[in-house]
């Protein structure tokens, strides 16, 4: 049949009379096509079944058309070659997702045929007729193009339209609910709003069936589809207990959920499991992960607590905290218990916390310890590590030790003084040091997991160590080695993003915890130059360790030793600790928006440390226990505690500072009396607030005081333009003493180009150089003694016949033509014409020398 003629008549307009002529070809068109559907004319078809629908609100006579061609959309789909339903993929997908969009027309017939026609995709039946050239598509070819298209959820926003007609409602839930047997649906549930769809099932009645058909399904199921149901309603309950508001323990669904997660490892006489096992088939063990999953979520909720008591929780989730060993129930392989091991102790972290009693009773510390100590052995284990908790852990025991770790933290943190008094009697705090020594000294590819391990031994050590000197003292110098092993980083690698940073934070608190206020601590550390690691990591000016940094430095700067060390260290430039503390309150008044002029001097002296921040906020009256703006101020910038370092230093003689430093310096000396007159500032603008008039003598004193504080201000401004004054004139003297400098080594180089001119001139002018003999002779004869005494023998300082003009020493080195070209050293003097040699004098030498590649001479003929 020609579609393409059908769809050219279907969409003229302009002529009269077209309607039966387009409902005939229609009509036509749906005799043609009653046996089934071709892929290849499938896009054509519902383009007219389209047009068919845009028709209907002006022409009601093609409801019936329309009505006509869905029909045929329930027939089976037809291909003429094998590879039809692959090339027809996009417009078959296209075209069944047309469905959805016509659930929009308001025609209860319409609608109610357009869910039986996607019910008759789940029903195939062959062919009534076999066609000549044609062959039925596969039964699950248009369920997976349902799925491609997107139908479920065009259906699901159909629902919308249905609010009142319950016979089409019940329809479309018919069709969903065939739908729903692929994945569709659950993709809904996860794209769609979590909330909502949480509230609209946390429900008595809702919540009462899943529990009957979970359990059904948990003690009768034992077909696959059976298991898959059963683990699919129990991740729909996960979600709903998510909602602190489902009634989940009062349906009594929480009860049976525990008896089933602990029933394997925990004896129970509940009739619900007697007899009851599981196998090793992966829906058992998908069940059994997801048990583990939502008690975590189940003990969010406080009364739950109880119930975790009754069922044992505790004790079960511990029976997987050992040696793995031959399972004495089920026969779980390797990686199967391996991975329910991992999430057993990842559960007991959320539990143990909940349940401290019941975790003593167990035993809880002893056995984590001793786990924690296998982990640490080199028994023969081969993990498989290919589980979420598993993650870095193939072929070894870094994921075990990860999460038992983990636990002992959770349990730390509680600050139980009894499970931290048991865990110190046990040994923790050496065997923990032993630990992190013996995890330095392994080279393995799994950074990432190495550095959370170290990251929480340091942790735990730090909860049990702080507030307690005798733990601090077991902590000990083998303690402080490790920390100031990690101090050592290259500094580039807390940029790697693979938890240094948070190493370096749990180290930090260890060094507060563990190190401070034991002084053979303190001194051991500074002994090893501690003090200098943490002022290297200060230098490196990042904020998010400055504050941390700092407070470690004004604890540390109590013990007397400290001063040395903080003046002794020297950064890049030779930058001394003073200047980089100087240097970070600039830098911080900077960020905060402090005014400050170019020279760094105040420029409000009623308010020199106003941050921009405190200047946007009003004052306010507030009860006398909450902080002001002006107290909380202290709290969330490091100028307090930059404060605090140097006036430990004494803010006397320190050391590398420049005039810019000490204008700056002046501030920070002056920072607790500013801060005073600020809160007192505020208390008096409160009081304005709260129109309250305070007596005479206290008016005349809250005056007073914000004077004082305002003369203070103004007396450090005139300080700091006398220390720019002075430098400014202590820079012109510098500057006029390079001048003369410059001056002098300019004058310098005029004589010395004299004295080479006057050389010049001695060595190319005989009369030049004869003058100067005469001139040197003559004072030299001035400079003798003119009266000689008697019988005294004169000796005659000069050698006759020399060509020079300077005095002559004892020794006189001439550096001149070498000798064998001009016969010796007195080749030319008096003393050699007395004692020419037989050849002829030293000067017959140069005749005898030769010279390389010298032309022949051709004697005169």
């Amino acid at each position: 049949m020609d579609l393409n003629r059908v769809i050219k008549l279907l969409e003229e307009t302009d002529k009269d009379d077209l309607e039966e002529e387009q409902l005939k070809s229609v009509k036509k068109l749906v005799q043609c096509y009653q046996n089934g559907l071709p892929l290849r004319d499938l896009a054509q078809i519902f383009k007219i079944l389209n047009l068919c629908a845009e028709k209907i609100e002006n022409q009601p006579h093609f409801i019936e058309s329309a009505f006509n061609i869905l029909k045929l959309c329930g027939l089976p789909f037809l291909k003429k070659k094998v590879s039809d339903e692959i090339t027809y993929a996009e417009d078959t997908a296209n075209s069944i997702a047309l469905l959805g969009e016509l659930m929009k027309i308001p025609n209860s017939e319409l609608r109610i045929q357009i869910c039986k026609c996607i019910v008759d995709f789940y029903h195939a039946e062959p062919l009534k007729k076999h066609i000549t050239g044609y062959q039925q598509a596969s039964s699950s070819y248009k369920i997976k193009m349902a799925e491609v298209g997107g139908l479920a959820k065009k259906m699901v926003q159909s629902l919308a339209l249905l609010e009142n007609q319950l016979v089409e409602k019940l329809w479309v839930l018919k069709a969903l609910q065939h739908l729903s047997t692929s994945e569709i649906l659950w993709n809904l549930l996860e794209k769609s709003s979590k909330e909502e769809i949480i509230q609209q099932l946390s429900n008595l009645e809702c919540l009462l069936t899943l529990k009957e058909v979970f359990k059904n399904l948990f003690m009768r199921g034992f077909s696959h589809y059976d298991r898959q149901l059963r683990n699919d309603i129990l991740v729909i309950t996960t979600i709903i207990a998510q909602n602190p508001g489902a009634p989940m323990i009062e349906c009594g669904f929480t009860r049976d959920l525990i008896l089933f997660a602990t029933f394997n490892e925990v004896k129970s006489q509940n009739p619900l499991v007697k007899g009851l096992k599981l196998s090793n088939s992966y829906e058992d063990f998908e069940l059994k992960k997801l048990l583990f999953n939502i008690i975590v979520i189940l003990c969010k909720d406080l009364p739950t607590i109880q119930l975790l008591i009754d069922g044992k929780v505790i004790l079960a989730l511990f029976t997987y905290v050992k040696k793995p060993e031959k399972h004495k129930t089920i026969e779980w392989s390797a990686a199967q218990y391996e991975e329910l091991q991992l999430h057993a102790i990842a559960t007991l972290s959320s539990v143990a916390p909940l349940l401290t009693e019941e975790y003593m009773l167990c035993q809880g510390n002893a056995r984590v310890l001793a786990f924690l100590q296998w982990c640490e052995s080199e028994d023969s284990f081969f993990s498989h590590g290919n589980s979420y908790h598993g993650t870095g852990g193939r072929g070894n025991k870094f994921a075990q030790m990860r999460y038992s770790l983990r636990l002992l933290r959770a349990m730390v943190y509680l600050e139980d003084e009894t499970l931290n008094n048991d865990l110190c009697e046990k040994g923790t705090i050496q065997q923990l040091i032993g630990v992190f020594k013996n995890i330095i000294k392994s080279h393995d590819k799994e950074e990432a997991i190495v550095l959370e391990i170290q990251s929480d031994i340091l942790l735990i050590l730090s909860g049990l160590c702080e507030h307690h000197i005798p733990r601090k003292e077991i902590f000990g110098t083998e303690g402080v080695d490790i920390i100031l092993h990690v101090m050592k980083t290259d500094p580039m690698k807390f940029q790697s993003g693979l938890g240094y940073n948070v190493l370096l934070f749990s180290t930090l608190d260890s060094i507060w915890c563990c190190i401070l206020g034991c002084y053979p601590l303190e001194d051991y550390f500074l002994e090893k130059e501690g003090i200098f690691l943490l002022l290297d990591l200060l230098a490196l000016n990042q904020k998010k360790f400055c504050n941390l940094v700092l407070g470690i430095m004004v604890e540390f700067c109590d013990n007397p030793k400290t001063t040395a060390h903080v003046n002794a260290w020297r950064g890049k430039k030779d930058q001394t600790a003073a200047s980089l503390l100087i240097k970070l309150w600039r830098k911080e008044e900077k960020e905060l928006g402090v005014k400050r002029d170019k020279h760094g001097m105040i420029i409000d002296t009623k308010k020199p440390l106003f941050t921009s921040f405190q200047e946007e906020q009003k004052i306010m009256p507030l009860p006398a226990n909450c902080p002001t703006i002006a107290i909380m101020d202290v709290a969330e910038n490091i100028r307090a505690k930059i404060y605090a370092v140097l006036g430990k230093l004494d803010f006397e003689n320190l050391p590398g500072l420049s005039a810019e430093d000490f204008v700056t310096l002046c501030i920070i000396h002056r920072y607790l009396d500013f801060k005073i007159g600020e809160i007192w500032n505020e208390i008096y603008e409160e009081i304005k607030l709260e129109k309250l008039r305070p007596v005479t003598t206290d008016k005349k004193i809250l005056e007073a005081i914000t004077t004082a504080s305002e003369n203070i201000g103004k007396m450090v401004a005139s300080l700091q333009s006398e220390m720019i004054e002075s430098q400014a004139h202590q820079d012109v003297q510098n500057e006029q003493k390079v001048y003369a400098k410059i001056q002098a080594t300019h004058k310098q180089r005029e004589l010395a180009s004299k004295s080479w001119e006057n050389f010049l001139a001695r060595t190319s002018n005989a009369k030049t150089l004869k003058k100067a003999k005469r001139l040197q002779e003559k004072a030299i004869e001035s400079s003798r003694y003119s009266g000689q005494p008697p019988n005294a023998i004169f000796h005659r300082t000069d050698i006759k016949g020399l060509n020079t003009t300077v005095p002559s020493g004892r020794v006189v080195t001439v550096e001149s033509t070498p000798a064998r070209l001009l016969g010796g050293p007195l080749a030319d003097t008096d003393i050699a014409l007395k004692k020419l040699p037989i050849r002829g004098g030293a000067l017959q030498r140069v005749r005898a020398a030769k010279t390389v590649n010298e032309p022949k001479k051709i004697a005169p003929t």
